[in-house]
């Protein structure tokens, strides 16, 4: 099977080794000329001339420069044939793990995010040591802005948990993973003391 993209030349020696091995052109049988040959497929005399070099390299054509081009061999034909495909088929294969490779590290990517997310909204807080929530607001400028509680990794950055989200007059109770933050945005969190000071810093990172 051809390749989208495979030169001219080889596709070229691929339609002359497919003829030699059905017996189209016969084992002894002089092939015409490069010129003939040239304006058959349509193409220049060195065009023809890199297709032929081809097939003599594998002895499915001899070439002499005095009488022509000769077919030599069916058998190596069909081997040229099949070391196309085999070398068409590797590039097929090797492209296919190249486009894998790249889906396995984006579900990977998003798979690790769920995760974190999971993580977040599994933690059960020890209320006695955790009596206070705190509120911050979302500044204009505040890098969260337009991202949502999973791209920013809230938990994993600052150790909290959003309670809620008061937005104007509409209050967000456990707002869930692909809830967006927008400008003056109330966050209501919970975490340890130590960790206010994280959350601030982190909401309040402005864009650059």
């Amino acid at each position: 099977m051809e390749k989208k993209g495979t030169p001219r030349y080889i596709k070229i020696a691929i339609d002359i080794a497919h003829r030699i091995y059905n017996n189209e052109f016969k084992v002894g049988e002089k092939l015409r000329g490069r010129s003939t040959l040239s304006s058959k497929y349509n193409v220049s005399p060195e065009t023809i001339r890199r297709s032929v070099s081809l097939l003599q390299d594998m002895d499915a054509v001899e070439v002499s420069e005095k009488s022509g081009i000769y077919v030599k061999s069916a058998e190596n034909a069909y081997l040229f044939i099949q070391r196309f495909n085999a070398k068409n088929n590797v590039k097929q294969i090797r492209q296919k793990i190249k486009e894998l490779q790249k889906e396995k590290l984006s579900i990977e990517k998003e798979l690790n995010k769920n995760l974190d997310m999971l993580l977040e909204y599994s933690i059960q807080f020890d209320t006695e040591s955790l009596k206070d929530s705190y509120e911050i607001k979302v500044a204009e400028n505040s890098n969260i802005i337009d991202k949502t509680i999973a791209d920013t990794q809230f938990w994993k950055f600052t150790n909290a948990t959003i309670i809620s989200v008061k937005r104007g007059e509409k209050m967000y109770i456990s707002p869930g993973p692909y809830f967006t933050f927008t400008a003056e945005d109330i966050i209501n969190f919970i975490c340890s003391e130590d960790n206010v000071s994280k959350v601030k810093s982190y909401i309040e990172d402005s864009v650059n």
